[in-house]
């Protein structure tokens, strides 16, 4: 197993080993089937495939393997840096068949340890899914977690989900109902 790979020992499934690993470009078609389940409802914003290509290099994925050596993809997360301190975790997602498994514990925890070793102070969440970030160590927050410099600067990104973080008006309709949170490393 790459070092990239790590088998999450004692997380079993129907004898089925879980595997969090680096996303690949071959893997972007199935994360955006992923997050389909997840986009009529609003839970997560609906995306063009496009976008999941660009963003790859952000993403991990979760993977059970079968007896049969067979590997599904049963979530997905990805890491997103928004400035030298901080990032957002976004599109976290895991097979509905698969929740409740500890894939979103798994996913979380792995993003997370990302941002520790790329020195990050602070991981923000923008989510309908409090008790779980909660249970990760997030917690609730009002407004945008940074100074006017900063925000001044990332009002320049093309970003949808940076306007987002930022809370502009022209995102309303996709973060109603969101909680913001915050972890502290």
């Amino acid at each position: 197993m790459s070092s990239a790979e790590s088998r999450l020992a004692g997380d079993r499934h129907d004898d089925q080993a879980l595997v969090v690993r680096q996303a690949r470009p071959a893997d972007v078609r199935a994360i955006f089937d992923l997050v389909r389940h997840y986009t009529a409802d609003r839970t997560l914003i609906d995306k063009e495939l496009i976008t999941y290509f660009e963003a790859v290099q952000e993403f991990v994925v979760a993977e059970r393997t079968a007896g049969d050596g067979a590997a599904h993809m049963v979530g997905c997360g990805a890491l997103h840096v928004l400035w030298d301190d901080i990032a957002e975790v976004r599109t976290l997602a895991v097979h509905p068949s698969a929740r409740g498994t500890g894939v979103g514990h798994r996913l979380l925890e792995t993003l997370v340890g990302r941002a520790r070793g790329l020195g990050l102070r602070r991981v923000f969440c923008l989510t309908f899914e409090v008790d779980f970030f909660a249970r990760h160590g997030f917690a609730p927050i009002e407004g945008t977690p940074v100074g006017t410099d900063v925000y001044d600067q990332m009002l320049r990104s093309h970003d949808d989900g940076v306007a987002e973080f930022l809370d502009l008006a022209r995102v309303k309709p996709n973060t109603l109902g969101n909680t913001r949170m915050l972890l502290e490393l």
